[in-house]
């Protein structure tokens, strides 16, 4: 991580006093003065401020069934933030590893540990997100074949990654994604013809929400770990 957020990260600091402690020179990585706030560092680093050897805190990782008219964000906005349900020391540390609309619920990963969520929201990781659609109209009984082709978004040179379709009831479907684009799952529905008219994430990876809406609980080391294989 960023020597600046490693200092935020070990002791009370916010970042502009880190950077400034940076700067001045009080920051040794190694035995060596390190006066760039961007530098990467690890855990295995000396890492010092003043003389006094700095340890980062252990990362976080939890979920929350997210409710409908919340926010995926730090802070309020026109719905409350997603963050006002969750009673944490420094919320302002944490993230969310892949965002959903503020009427749409269901599973969110939160996080402070940048590495984690790349490898979640990042298509290359091919990491599965099931979503749960209520859609306006009955879908067509082949319409699995254009989402496991791709589908051609308005705006967007390339098709979507193939996607499974699995059909419940002729309004109802799950549908299985490994990337995340702006509003995807509604663009793609609309693409064919159809309207989303609700939308529920059931799963990451191997991890499912198994709260209640708007409750939340931390990750197993196993849930943790299932994202770097």
């Amino acid at each position: 991580m960023r020597l600046d957020r490693f200092i935020c990260k070990s002791t009370e600091l916010v970042k502009y006093d880190a950077i400034q402690l940076i700067h001045n020179g009080e920051v040794f990585v190694n035995g060596v003065v390190v006066r760039n706030e961007a530098v990467q560092v690890h855990e295995n680093n000396d890492i010092s401020l003043n003389g006094q050897k700095l340890a980062a805190r252990a990362f976080r990782y939890m979920l929350i069934n997210k409710p409908a008219n919340t926010l995926c964000s730090n802070v309020d906005g026109v719905y409350p933030s997603l963050f006002s349900l969750i009673d944490v020391e420094r919320p302002s540390e944490l993230h969310i590893a892949g965002r959903l609309d503020a009427n749409t619920t269901g599973l969110v990963l939160i996080t402070d540990d940048g590495r984690w969520t790349f490898a979640i929201t990042s298509p290359s990781g091919q990491c599965h997100k099931v979503y749960r659609v209520k859609l306006a109209k009955p879908i067509a009984a082949d319409a699995g074949e254009s989402f496991l082709q791709g589908i051609a978004l308005q705006g967007e040179q390339e098709l979507t990654l193939p996607a499974q379709l699995q059909i419940i009831t002729p309004q109802e479907v799950l549908l299985t994604l490994t990337e995340g684009k702006f509003h995807q799952v509604k663009r793609m529905f609309a693409a064919v013809g159809n309207k989303v008219v609700s939308l529920h994430r059931e799963s990451i990876g191997a991890v499912s929400v198994d709260v209640a809406e708007g409750e939340w609980r931390y990750l197993s080391v196993d849930e943790v770990q299932s994202f770097y294989t």
